[in-house]
């Protein structure tokens, strides 16, 4: 009969939950020499949701000032807003 002495071992599985997913960033759109004032305004207000009057402030803050932020949120949401926004040759990124 043969003994073993080797110890039990215990795997632990780590599970990883990534809280940066969760954290609120932010949807920075940037200025451009090309994009229209209305094409930017429509834009934010198809894909940000945003009322009129929001999306024309944003769109002279952008203008002004050479970028907006233009809606905060978890990653998750604002992934497909950014893309939306880059599918419509306006340049944005989240942070």
């Amino acid at each position: 009969m043969k003994m073993n002495f080797e110890p039990e071992v215990e795997e632990l599985v780590e599970v990883e939950h990534d809280i940066d997913q969760e954290k609120e960033r932010g949807l920075i759109v940037y200025n451009d020499d090309y994009n229209t004032f209305d094409h930017v305004t429509s834009t934010l207000i198809k894909v940000c949701k945003h009322r009129p009057i929001q999306a024309e402030q944003c769109t002279y803050i952008i203008h002004y000032k050479g970028k907006c932020l233009v809606k905060k949120g978890s990653y998750e949401i604002l992934k497909p807003m950014r893309e939306a926004l880059s599918e419509a040759g306006i340049k944005a990124v989240i942070e």
